[in-house]
């Protein structure tokens, strides 16, 4: 369904057609979802994060205002509420340090990233993932599993396009110093 036709059904749906707001639970519940869990990593927490957002995104459906897209819309809302509820959790992450990051060649960064069939490095990119911070890790999830654009980005996660692309930048470096450690996966 093309965004306009979306706003139609936000129009029907706020006119009284309630029974309308299954289109976006069924088109958007899987892709809140994938975002959430990267987030939260629990499945149970995740489960009921996800009916909060969209209970949430129906309560609110009078003020989305069309500036962006429905789904750059939800998005937002799923983000803020995951990092919240993330925030809330005692998670670990990798810190490495700006003078690492700085002098590992973008080439080289974005050559070894490129995904293949290899399962190894596959298992071990999502490895690699798993111990991003939560907002690095929505990052990913968004950019690479979702397609939002950097635009799209900026709008969910509150930054800038350019400060959107210089995180992207940091995070792809980062999952390359994660999957070249020596100390990958260990505590």
């Amino acid at each position: 369904m093309k965004p306009h036709d979306e706003n139609l059904y936000i129009k029907r749906i706020l006119d009284g057609e309630t029974e309308l707001f299954a289109y976006f639970l069924d088109r958007y519940s899987r892709p809140v979802y994938s975002l959430v869990i990267q987030m939260v990593s629990s499945p149970e927490d995740t489960e009921e994060l996800v009916q909060d957002i969209f209970l949430k995104v129906f309560r609110a459906l009078d003020k989305f205002r069309g500036d962006s897209s429905f789904s750059t819309w939800l998005y937002r809302i799923a983000y803020n509420q995951a990092l919240s509820a993330a925030r809330k959790q005692k998670n670990e992450c990798f810190y490495t340090d700006e003078d690492t990051i700085h002098h590992i060649p973008d080439e080289e960064a974005e050559q070894f990233l490129c995904l293949s069939d290899n399962e190894e490095r596959i298992l071990k990119l999502t490895q690699a993932i798993d111990r991003l911070n939560v907002e690095e890790k929505a990052l990913i999830t968004l950019f690479y599993y979702e397609d939002k654009t950097t635009d799209e980005l900026a709008i969910i996660l509150g930054l800038s396009q350019a400060n959107v692309k210089v995180r992207l930048h940091r995070v792809r470096k980062k999952l390359y110093v994660l999957m070249k450690s020596d100390s990958y996966g260990r505590e």
